[in-house]
């Protein structure tokens, strides 16, 4: 697929994406009908769908969820598949997350996407170094990719 990169071609810098789930989750419709009725569910909704884009897209996708008002909560780093899936510890929000992820790797050099709606965050990180992507643009990202899949199959 035209998308796909690798980390293991020669001179391609490693790509990042990293999505703000619940940012993601409110933006688009079916999700956020879906979490007005169980948001578990929605992010279970949610991790499937970007497990199911990573492996088409071949990047490091990393999918970010707000922990932070829970008291206590160190923050937990999980592989979900073929992605990981980051809750943030107690008084960490997900931006703040995004923004500290996305500042390592641009002085690594390498590519990284931030998909979420958020204008602040678009700008902030945009300054970091990493290409934004609206939540409008991932989703159709991830259309076309199921779109091309589906045609590879029949």
């Amino acid at each position: 697929p035209s998308g796909r990169k690798g980390a293991d071609e020669p001179g391609r810098k490693e790509e990042y994406l990293l999505v703000d789930g619940y940012n993601i989750i409110f933006a688009w419709e079916d999700l956020h009908d879906l979490a007005e009725v169980n948001i578990d569910s929605a992010r279970d909704r949610l991790m499937d769908v970007c497990s199911n884009y990573q492996g088409f897209a071949g990047c490091t996708l990393i999918l970010v969820f707000d922990a932070y008002k829970v008291k206590g909560n160190t923050g937990s780093v999980q592989k979900y598949h073929n992605i990981y899936v980051v809750y943030t510890k107690e008084a960490e929000t997900a931006d703040q997350y995004i923004e500290k992820v996305t500042h390592e790797m641009s002085r690594k050099n390498h590519r990284v996407r931030v998909a979420t709606s958020d204008g602040l965050e678009q700008i902030i990180i945009m300054g970091a170094g990493a290409i934004r992507v609206s939540a409008r643009e991932l989703l159709e990202e991830i259309r076309a990719a199921e779109a091309e899949m589906r045609d590879w199959l029949t």
